[in-house]
């Protein structure tokens, strides 16, 4: 039995039109939000567990939802230090079973986590964005993270990106707003989840499953960013409050 999975539906026909000004804007005009204490607090408790974890090459699991991701990423590359940030507490405390010693989940504003990684020259090897909310109203292009003031900032960070959605016009336009903003040119392309082995199919986050077993074409983009390819002012950042 197929999973019950709405489509994504829209009012955009093609990619936003408002997508070159806003990347344009970013870049100009780097993101100045002061950051939250819980998320710089998060922050820290990272830091200091990835300090534990020696010389591993570090993976970003940016918006993980339940956690799943982080766990699976963790396992498949033992040998690497992984990350999962959400922001919301109920779905971080959902029981997944243990989560293995190279993998650690952080309640945190991603903005702000993604700002503070940069100011303290964190260079994941791989970074993913699994599954993003779509935001597909054209109205709502800026929460978007490539249509976010934020979006430089993810670029800086560098390494292998990965974005998967079942939305194929928000990789469109994540691939436009990388050729703006970077000079990179990265591929749009069908993902079909693949069994290993005898093995059932391996899914990353429940969506992905989700969308899968209801028949929803899945796209990604897989991109190498060197940590140069946005050139983001990385700090100070600046706490709440101070300033204001």
């Amino acid at each position: 039995m197929q999973a019950p999975s709405r489509a994504i539906v829209s009012n955009q026909p093609g990619p936003h039109e408002d997508l070159s000004r806003r990347v344009m804007r970013s870049l100009a005009h780097p993101l100045r939000k002061p950051v939250a204490e819980h998320t710089r607090d998060a922050f820290t408790r990272a830091r200091c567990w990835r300090e534990t974890r020696g010389d591993m090459p570090l993976i970003l699991d940016a918006g993980c939802g339940v956690g799943l991701s982080t766990r699976r990423l963790a396992e498949r590359f033992a040998d690497h230090a992984v990350i999962g940030v959400d922001r919301s507490a109920a779905r971080l405390s959902r029981d997944h079973g243990p989560l293995p010693d190279n993998a650690l989940l952080v309640r945190a504003d991603l903005v702000d986590f993604w700002r503070l990684a940069l100011a303290a020259g964190w260079q994941p090897v791989r970074h993913y964005l699994l599954y993003p909310n779509p935001y597909p109203k054209a109205a709502h292009l800026k929460m978007r993270w490539h249509g976010h003031p934020v979006f430089p900032a993810i670029l800086a960070l560098g390494g292998r990106l990965e974005l998967r959605s079942n939305w194929k016009l928000y990789v469109e336009e994540f691939a436009l707003a990388l050729e703006l903003a970077a000079g990179v040119t990265a591929a749009v392309e069908p993902y079909v989840p693949a069994a290993a082995g005898r093995l059932p199919v391996e899914y990353l986050t429940p969506f992905e499953q989700k969308y899968h077993a209801s028949g929803q074409p899945l796209w990604r983009l897989v991109v190498g960013l060197p940590p140069d390819a946005v050139l983001v002012p990385a700090g100070p950042v600046r706490p709440a409050g101070e300033g204001e």
